[in-house]
């Protein structure tokens, strides 16, 4: 098979996909770029780069996109299940990753560890001021989204001496229930009940209909004074406007990994009214990149090429219309 990556992927992966197959890599296409990438393409890895309608469309054999990932946001899937093409994402081999930043920005936030290097950086010594954190034991954390990533977060955080909460759902399966148990998950309601309760919230939950702006100007209403949101998960999630107005109003901080209008490719100018926002410690949309979680997705990737040249989708997240014979 013919296949392109178009972003960064491990070396020795890469080796491997060619011991069997065509592979091009081409880690610095844009999504302006990549329609001129994809003649005779049958695969397409990306991670970030973003696969536009345009992109489908200009695709004269594709029958896979892989998400070297979890969310398929970035990705054209109306259009490409139009075109009878599979789109896959690679879930769970992040989880770790996404959690441990979700876990860094908390603590970043309360011990102001950003201001404290750039004071310190620019000769300036102000212990008085960065003398000033409230420390994490004996918090309430509330957890939207008990996925990989979510449970993952709770399991870190908890045994910093917080007591983690989340919302009750009915249709939760067994693993997670046990798991969200051994933690001590103390369950509310809902999401409003959850703002009430917690002084931290952090978000792990897909980009859907369903998720935009959960964090909004009501439920923004019902948080704590100086209270931490933490979003790891999609930009979508957070109405921003709604987040600036609280940490204006209320001292709210938040530890942000995604913002809305982010480049879309590696490098690139952002123009973020909350990106530099002074109770924003934000970073460059780099949840699940550790060496180790790349590696685990390359793996699952090069698993999930071999399967399909085999005849089997693994992952698949859309409905194609007309299944390509593979």
């Amino acid at each position: 098979m013919r296949i392109l990556v178009a972003d960064a992927f491990p070396e020795q992966h890469l080796t491997r996909l060619r011991e069997h197959h065509d592979c091009t890599h081409e880690p610095d296409t844009t999504a302006d770029e990549l329609p001129g990438e994809l003649a005779g393409v049958e695969v397409l890895v990306v991670r970030s780069t973003r696969v536009t309608e345009a992109a489908v469309a200009a695709a004269d054999s594709l029958r896979m996109i892989i998400r070297a990932g979890s969310g398929t946001n970035t990705i054209a899937c109306d259009a490409a299940s139009e075109r009878g093409i599979h789109v896959c994402n690679v879930p769970g081999r992040n989880a770790v990753a996404v959690a441990e930043l979700a876990v860094a920005l908390l603590l970043a936030l309360d011990r102001g560890i950003a201001d404290n290097v750039a004071d310190l950086r620019a000769g300036h010594w102000d212990k008085k001021r960065h003398s000033r954190a409230r420390g994490i034991l004996g918090r309430h954390v509330g957890v939207v989204g008990l996925g990989r990533i979510g449970l993952a977060f709770a399991e870190r955080v908890a045994a910093f001496g917080v007591t983690v909460h989340a919302v009750a759902k009915p249709d939760r399966d067994r693993e997670t229930l046990d798991r969200a148990e051994a933690i001590g998950v103390r369950f509310v309601d809902d999401l409003t009940a959850l703002a009430r309760t917690c002084d931290v919230l952090s978000f792990h939950v897909p980009a859907t209909a369903g998720t935009r702006h959960l964090v909004d100007r009501d439920l923004l209403s019902h948080v704590q004074p100086g209270a931490i949101i933490l979003n790891t998960s999609r930009s979508d999630v957070v109405d921003e406007d709604a987040l600036v107005e609280a940490m204006d109003a209320k001292g709210v901080r938040a530890g942000l990994d995604v913002f809305a209008d982010e480049p879309g490719g590696g490098t690139g100018e952002i123009d973020s009214k909350l990106a530099r926002h002074p109770h924003v410690y934000g970073t460059h949309h780099i949840g699940a990149s550790t060496e180790q979680a790349q590696l685990a997705v390359a793996d699952e990737v090069v698993r999930m090429v071999d399967a399909f040249a085999g005849g089997e989708v693994l992952h698949r997240v859309n409905s194609p219309h007309q299944v390509p014979a593979s």
